[in-house]
């Protein structure tokens, strides 16, 4: 018999109670008789906002994902947005992604906001999460909600909260909206729907969409040359299908072909073992198709299209997938050389990316004279460069884990966007006699080759965070004094927010908010992060090494030494 503290069998009693409704009783009577680890799994915490919002697992429980706690976060949002905004008739768009539940949940949610006498926008059908933060700022709404759980496996679903700007939660509002909704009862929450309060958007916002994307991502390339791209683009099951074939035809990509097979939105994502973009086998039919179709670039998405993966063609004319700090280094000089040709950078203007992404970033930002901002993980906080610096002028940003954004009329990862500039890239090099591929290289030759590489370790359930809590708490109290036979120079402790220099003891303020992240830096210009997911039972370790290429044709073996370099790192720090 499994023991199960008094505190959440107070939790489990709260459920059986006519608060909720007879299949929610049953259910948990079903789990108290047949299954008391999931009952204490499901009731141990509350679901909680990470980087990427609220996920979870779909079920009964306070650790689940379900029409309480959806309609408990939205009934505290309701509430917090009314005294945010007294006086005015607050208004929130609301999307939803391919997931099993994510339309009920999202009317769940519509239901909710209506009830509060909130107007609601909702899209008539799952759409990418892109554009609901451009309808958000579209329709002069005061949040958005978006039901999502990105990438995770199908049993996932979740809730993602964006505020005025078009950006998601960040301070203050996160942790006061977070306060509201813990001051709650399950009983306040208002079900019952104003149904006059519920207005269904559509292909009037498509339409605004695709033109904002082209409008900011289109631009001066050799005439023909788009026609003469071949491209593969693959939805992986999600909802991009409903927007980047048709953008990329709008923009005149004419030789799109799309793997069928994935085409149609499912919430079981049945032709792949996980909808992620990151990983090539998501990507395989793609690949195989382009190989069939001679294609240049192979294009994919996740269920909610905010992340894009990109295959290209190597030296060798292989199909082969780029990680997300190659494409954000290419797509973020693209941008940067536009602006400069155009007289466009006048010494007022900014890129952003994130601590746990390529330091390349910060040498293409130095190299045309542009600010380089750095944030947490996350979008959300790219978006809030944005708002707290409105003398500057954003023209991109990105991070590591294969999202980026194109200029502010979007303020979250865009794959909609990003997949057009990808396309953009590739015809312009094609149309020079180069590749997508050849233009990273010469990259690297300019401002040298930075290499990297994420070890991600999954820990489920509660012996799983405590796991990933202590290996946190071993790294601070016992840290690496060298790695790959080099000094660690300088610890970056973003939970207590100081930055150690190892050699001279001097000790600085990070002027970031705090975060569960380590960073180690060396003296021959490694750099180490250590981060537990705020979104999936996973620690990740985010290794950056660099070294100067001298010329295209080293490329190879330069890149086999760093990949050494690398696997050296991870033995000394116990990962392989």
């Amino acid at each position: 018999m499994i023991y199960i503290e008094p505190e959440i069998l107070e939790k489990v009693n709260s459920w059986l109670t006519p608060v909720f409704d007879e299949q929610t009783q049953e259910q948990v009577n079903d789990m108290i008789a047949d299954n008391p680890k999931e009952l204490k799994e499901s009731f141990y915490k509350n679901l909680e906002f990470g980087t990427g919002g609220m996920r979870g697992i779909m079920g009964v429980g306070t650790n689940r994902i379900n029409k309480y706690t959806l309609g408990k976060n939205t009934q505290g949002l309701s509430n917090y947005l009314h005294r945010s905004f007294p006086g005015e008739q607050v208004k929130v768009a609301i999307a939803y992604d391919c997931r099993h539940n994510s339309k009920p949940f999202a009317k769940v949610v519509a239901d909710v906001l209506s009830a509060n006498d909130i107007q609601v926008f909702l899209f008539e059908d799952l759409r990418p999460t892109p554009e609901l933060s451009f309808a958000l700022k579209y329709l002069n709404c005061h949040c958005g909600i978006v039901l999502t759980a990105s990438h995770n496996p199908p049993e996932y679903n979740g809730y993602k909260v964006y505020w005025q700007d078009g950006g998601q939660l960040v301070p203050p509002h996160d942790s006061e909206i977070v306060n509201t909704i813990n001051a709650l009862d399950y009983g306040e929450i208002r079900f019952k729907p104003k149904d006059e309060l519920i207005r269904y958007i559509g292909e009037d916002i498509d339409n605004s969409f695709i033109k904002a994307s082209i409008a900011n991502c289109h631009f001066d390339l050799p005439e023909g040359s788009r026609e003469k791209l071949k491209v593969v683009f693959t939805s992986l099951h999600g909802t991009s299908i409903t927007l980047i074939p048709e953008t990329l035809k709008r923009a005149g990509y004419s030789q799109v072909f799309i793997v069928e097979e994935q085409a149609t939105p499912d919430g079981d994502f049945p032709t792949v073992e996980s909808p992620n973009p990151e990983e090539p086998a998501a990507l395989k039919m793609a690949t195989d198709l382009a190989e069939e179709k001679e294609a240049d670039i192979v294009i994919g998405t996740d269920p909610d299209s905010d992340r894009i993966g990109i295959a290209v063609r190597d030296l060798e004319g292989n199909m082969v997938l780029l990680n997300g700090n190659q494409t954000m280094v290419l797509m973020t000089d693209f941008l940067l050389k536009h602006w400069k040709t155009h007289g466009r950078i006048k010494g007022r203007e900014f890129i952003g990316s994130t601590i746990v992404s390529t330091p390349m970033v910060e040498q293409l930002a130095k190299a045309y004279g542009v600010e380089y901002k750095e944030g947490l993980t996350g979008f959300k906080w790219i978006a809030k460069m944005i708002r707290d610096f409105p003398e500057l002028n954003f023209i991109g940003g990105g991070e590591e884990s294969f999202g980026y954004m194109v200029g502010d009329f979007v303020r979250d990862k865009d794959a909609v966007t990003a997949a057009l500039l990808a396309c953009e890239i590739a015809a312009h090099a094609k149309s020079n006699d180069s590749s997508f591929f050849k233009e990273l290289i010469n990259l690297y030759v300019e401002h040298g080759y930075y290499k990297e590489r994420l070890v991600s370790l999954t820990k489920k359930g509660i012996e799983g965070a405590e796991a990933i809590k202590q290996m946190m708490i071993d790294a601070r109290d016992k840290p690496f004094e060298r790695l790959d036979g080099s000094k660690v120079s300088r610890i970056e402790d973003y939970q207590s927010s100081v930055s150690k220099n190892l050699l001279t003891g001097e000790e600085s303020t990070i002027n970031i908010p705090k975060s569960n992240v380590l960073i180690y830096y060396t003296e021959d210009g490694s750099k180490i992060a250590l981060r537990p997911s705020g979104t999936e039972p996973k620690i990740k370790f985010y290794v950056s090494v660099n070294s100067d290429l001298d010329a295209p044709d080293d490329y190879i073996d330069t890149g086999q030494q760093l990949e050494t370099k690398i696997d050296r790192i991870l033995r000394d720090m116990n990962l392989n």
